[in-house]
């Protein structure tokens, strides 16, 4: 397989994965909707940065404990699956009653960056997706470490990509959506909507 190819293949399947719907999915568009563009781009890019540090983390070789070690991995799945609850209960339990203008929010945007930073990083899924994933694109005789680096940069900036065209899809609806009867509801949602991935994190058997 060439260089071309590769990154071909590569493009094609990382771009499906994007576009499947997940927990980062629902907490960007949640996020764009009630609170505006500024904060969801600070979600997004956390999530991003979570991506960033598996990439790393596999390309030197780390992500391969999480795929192998029972224990490492049983550790991050409990550990992830409480924090999405804790995000959905929140949500559920306690919807935003006021919404606040993106000024208003200004203070809160490293609270969403660090939400979709632990979001990725408590996801074992994710580094044994990207331990199982990414190698399968590296071509023959090229150094794995950087090209696998290479390979989870260009996954991110394709999710920047998707988060970006979400975030702009909810601009024109935005008058609607942060009035606070539909901000309530959409909280709701989006609250059960993470504490279903909560569960199902919590039942993955590797």
């Amino acid at each position: 397989m060439s260089v071309t190819e590769s990154l071909l293949a590569f493009l094609l399947a990382a771009s499906l994965l994007t576009v499947t719907p997940g927990v980062d999915t629902a907490l960007v568009l949640r996020t764009a909707a009630t609170e505006g563009s500024r904060q969801a781009a600070r979600a997004a890019l956390g999530i991003s940065a979570g991506c960033l540090v598996w990439g790393v983390l596999v390309a030197v070789g780390l992500g391969a404990l999480v795929a192998a070690s029972d224990l490492a991995f049983t550790l991050l799945k409990w550990g992830g699956a409480v924090y999405l609850c804790w995000l959905g209960m929140n949500l559920l339990l306690r919807p935003r009653p006021v919404v606040l203008s993106e000024g208003d929010l200004s203070s809160t945007g490293t609270a969403w960056f660090a939400k979709g930073l632990l979001g990725n990083l408590l996801n074992p899924k994710i580094g044994v997706f990207y331990v199982s994933f990414l190698p399968q694109f590296v071509p023959a005789g090229f150094d794995a470490t950087p090209y696998t680096f290479g390979l989870a940069c260009l996954h991110v900036g394709l999710g920047l990509v998707w988060y970006t065209a979400l975030i702009l899809a909810t601009r024109p609806l935005s008058d609607l959506l942060r009035r606070p009867k539909v901000s309530k509801t959409l909280d709701r949602m989006t609250g059960a909507v993470l504490l279903g991935f909560a569960v199902k994190l919590a039942l993955t058997r590797r």
